[in-house]
């Protein structure tokens, strides 16, 4: 196998651009950042179940109005789903759980504004695109596609409410940062994603240039590998799939910023390695 396998692993209809997926018990679970649906797929009945968040549900909403989620992640039995902070109406947590079907909402507004002040990252840089748990903390990967590209992670401890922000500094594709779309943890260490983006805007989307996959030291951060995947599709969600002896398998989502409803999941094989 060479460094990277990239396919198309599965099209879905009736779903728009997915930002955020989550694979387990042989379901695939997708979250759009224009919807406030959230997407079953079960694999071994090829069924896709739409969940309705809020009453009243909306397949696409524009973009001023949008939840923007793009976050979903899984702890315990409960499914996570974080709007990216970027704006007023982007601040809302969902949790689905899957043994009952219960749906929950807060609105986290709050915790984004006292992560702006106490960083010094304005509103207009904010951006929260992927989250994970792991150790008592919470790890939010705020994609650095503002006016001053601060890309890194804020951590939240759970235990003494204390937080922290660590800046990360990733590869150019032709010319252009590439910055967080997503994070996923196996193995108490975590695998990213990040694309790059001709926009100095977290609202307006511009030209991309390319995504990487990298992974991260969960306890230093430091940046232990990246790896270039693409030249021109911007993915924005991953999931792991399978494991084995000497490879991992990803599912991707990505973001084609149109009106289609039409999604395409694609499977990433990389190999295991030590660094």
């Amino acid at each position: 196998m060479e460094k990277f396998q990239l396919e198309v692993f599965l099209i879905l209809m009736n779903i728009g651009s997915a930002s955020g997926l989550v694979y387990t018990e042989d379901k695939l679970f997708l979250i759009q950042d224009n919807s406030t649906y959230l997407y079953q797929y079960n694999f071994s009945s090829k069924n896709l179940t739409l969940i309705e968040l809020v009453a009243e549900a909306a397949k696409s909403i524009d973009k001023k109005n949008k939840p923007d989620f793009e976050s979903i992640t899984l702890v315990k039995n409960q499914l996570q789903l974080f709007g990216s902070g970027s704006g007023i109406k982007r601040n809302q947590l969902f949790s689905y759980d899957l043994k009952t079907g219960k749906i929950t909402e807060r609105n986290i507004q709050l915790q984004h504004d006292s992560l702006q002040k106490k960083f010094d990252i304005s509103a207009e840089d904010y951006n929260i695109e992927g989250v994970i748990f792991y150790n008592q903390k919470t790890f939010f990967f705020q994609r650095g596609n503002g006016p001053k590209a601060q890309n890194g992670v804020f951590i939240l401890n759970d235990d003494t409410k204390e937080t922290s922000y660590h800046p990360i500094e990733l590869p150019e594709l032709k010319g252009v940062k590439a910055t967080f779309t997503d994070a996923v943890l196996v193995d108490n260490q975590i695998y990213f994603l990040a694309a790059a983006e001709k926009s100095e805007s977290t609202y307006f989307d511009g030209e991309v240039t390319g995504t990487i996959i990298g992974r991260l030291s969960s306890e230093t951060l430091e940046v232990e590998y990246t790896e270039k995947i693409s030249d021109v599709h911007k993915f924005e969600g991953i999931t792991l799939y399978q494991k084995n002896s000497n490879s991992l398998e990803f599912l991707l989502c990505e973001d084609k910023d149109s009106e289609d409803l039409k999604s395409t999941i694609y499977k990433l094989t990389i190999k295991k390695t030590t660094r």
